[in-house]
């Protein structure tokens, strides 16, 4: 699909949630480190499991609002929500004030609003881009995320810990002028249900008829499976933000990276830390749309299963190393699982939805992230009582779970055709 073809609102989107994943990547890699330094490792894991929690509840919450009350609104919603907690970020970080407490607070808060903001994003997507090109407006928008990976990290691991107040004023104007732009210049892609007013129910009401929804969902057992095989490989992907980020500035000290003559680069455990996702945010960036394009001529049931190998096989090679190189090579293998599967995971879940809701059907496949980022952090727990390669194989090892379930999905499907056909 050529961009002369894009949709008004798939282009203004393009360049504001750009904006907002630069900014985001500029901070969010850096925050486990914080919070370990903070309040350490048990302590860290168990405040992103509580952060995690909101975002699940948030993240249902935002399918089903985007079905009932518009794409639009949620997401003028969210970005204005963000630009206020930026504000509150801003200050727990200021020269008046240096609160870890208010600061993972704020952390929390935009982990919601973020929950929020994407079920209407990509339900969006859905509703103006057709069926064969969704696959591939999906890879450009994950190209632009590893684009703002690459030079994110790279940007916030000289401004995180020397001008982190006035990165986060910077980060709070920044979603002020998105917010602004999207409430003026967005269209809104669905047909919103009219309710008249002996129709309006309370709110304990509205929340039943919402789980209703969602249990619909959960008897389609194919989506179901799909959920659980995302949930269990998120627990290696997930890790580039936890467990790979305080192992590297652990076991990375002033580590030489190369040597010419008498002139050599070293590299400390924050900026290995920040090379290694420089390197992932690049590798996706660049080759995403034409891995996308290849595998689309490929069984999906062969790319699902390929990336859960794949991402094995790199979580478990990076805990067996203290080397910066291997640990490339680890994350090489990760980002080859991953682009293997952008767009396709995206398109599979448009595919089984029905088109009255596909806002939910999306909230609903995103708990593969929000689920797996809930659990995630027990990672940095288990540390305390098994040395880094045991963690690190045992994720790797759900991973390879992952690859089975989704084998036996696909049998599924395999099966209902069949039935279907007959």
């Amino acid at each position: 699909m050529k961009w002369k073809d894009w949709d008004r609102n798939l282009r203004i989107r393009l360049f504001g949630e750009g904006t907002m994943n630069l900014l985001f990547w500029a901070y969010f890699p850096f925050m486990t480190i914080y919070f370990d330094d903070a309040f350490g490792k048990g302590k860290t894991g168990m405040l992103i499991i509580l952060s995690q929690a909101f975002s699940v509840i948030a993240s249902l919450v935002g399918g089903y609002c985007a079905d009932r009350f518009g794409r639009k609104r949620m997401m003028v919603l969210a970005s204005s929500s963000q630009f206020l907690t930026f504000l509150i970020f801003a200050y727990a970080n200021s020269p008046w004030l240096d609160s870890p407490v208010l600061t993972f607070i704020s952390f929390s808060l935009l982990g919601v609003w973020g929950a929020l903001y994407w079920p209407a994003s990509h339900a969006m997507v859905a509703d103006v881009v057709p069926e064969k090109h969704r696959t591939s407006v999906f890879a450009v928008f994950y190209t632009s995320i590893n684009i703002a990976v690459v030079v994110g990290p790279i940007l916030g691991s000289f401004v995180f810990y020397s001008y982190r107040f006035e990165m986060l004023v910077v980060g709070a104007i920044l979603n002020g002028i998105v917010a602004f732009v999207l409430q003026k210049y967005l269209s809104e892609t669905t047909v919103l249900k009219e309710r008249k007013a002996s129709q309006k129910t309370s709110w304990y009401k509205a929340v039943w008829e919402e789980l209703s929804d969602y249990r619909v969902i959960a008897r389609d057992k194919t989506f179901l499976l799909f959920i659980i095989a995302g949930v269990l490989v998120a627990q290696t992907f997930m890790q580039l933000d936890l467990l790979i980020a305080v192992y590297t500035s652990e076991v990375v000290e002033n580590q030489q990276l190369f040597a010419i003559g008498d002139w050599d680069v070293t590299v400390s455990g924050e900026g290995a830390f920040a090379l290694v996702l420089a390197e992932n945010g690049l590798l996706v960036a660049l080759f995403t749309v034409y891995i996308s394009r290849v595998i689309s001529r490929w069984k999906e049931r062969n790319v699902f299963i390929l990336s859960c190998l794949l991402y094995a096989l790199g979580i478990s090679l990076y805990g067996l190393t203290e080397s910066i190189w291997v640990f490339m090579i680890a994350v090489l293998l990760f980002t080859i699982g991953e682009l293997i599967v952008v767009g396709s995971q995206e398109s599979f879940v448009a595919k089984l939805a029905p088109d009255h809701m596909r806002g939910q059907y999306f909230s609903a496949a995103s708990l593969r992230f929000t689920i797996g980022k809930l659990i995630a952090p027990i990672s940095l727990v288990l540390t305390n009582y098994f040395s880094y390669s045991q963690v690190f194989a045992f994720l790797g090892f759900l991973s390879l779970l992952s690859a089975g379930t989704y084998y036996i999905m696909f049998k599924r499907i395999d099966k209902e055709t069949e039935a279907a056909v007959s």
